[in-house]
């Protein structure tokens, strides 16, 4: 008969312990994606850090090149005017990749809103 109280009392008690980990509190709802306009405008922006950053790119080769030309380096002013110009390629091309990305998404998203 004792044996029978400590078994319902373990059992008890488990079930007690399962129960009190679990809480009341509804899952946090997922943050919202930003509006269409924001993503265009993130978009816009991110075109116009890339076409930045190709400039100064472009700014800094040829600041080299002509260095190196003043001090009569020929060759290694070419090298840094076109290594200049193909990083200043590279970023103006990922800006805009990814600002044509982000603009075209918001646009989808807006006239999704509208029809």
């Amino acid at each position: 008969m004792e044996s029978n109280f400590i078994r319902s009392a373990v059992l008890g008690l488990t079930l007690a312990s399962l129960c009190w980990g679990q809480s009341n509190e509804e899952p946090r709802e997922r943050r919202a994606e930003p509006g269409p306009g924001r993503q265009i405008g993130s978009g816009a922006g991110n075109i116009g850090i890339g076409a930045a950053k190709g400039a100064g790119d472009l700014a800094k080769g040829a600041a080299k090149g002509v260095g190196d030309l003043a001090t009569l380096h020929p060759i290694d002013a070419g090298v840094a005017v076109g290594r200049g110009a193909g990083t200043a390629g590279k970023d103006v091309a990922v800006g805009t990749v990814k600002g044509s990305a982000k603009i075209g998404k918001g646009v989808g998203r807006a006239i999704k809103k509208i029809f």
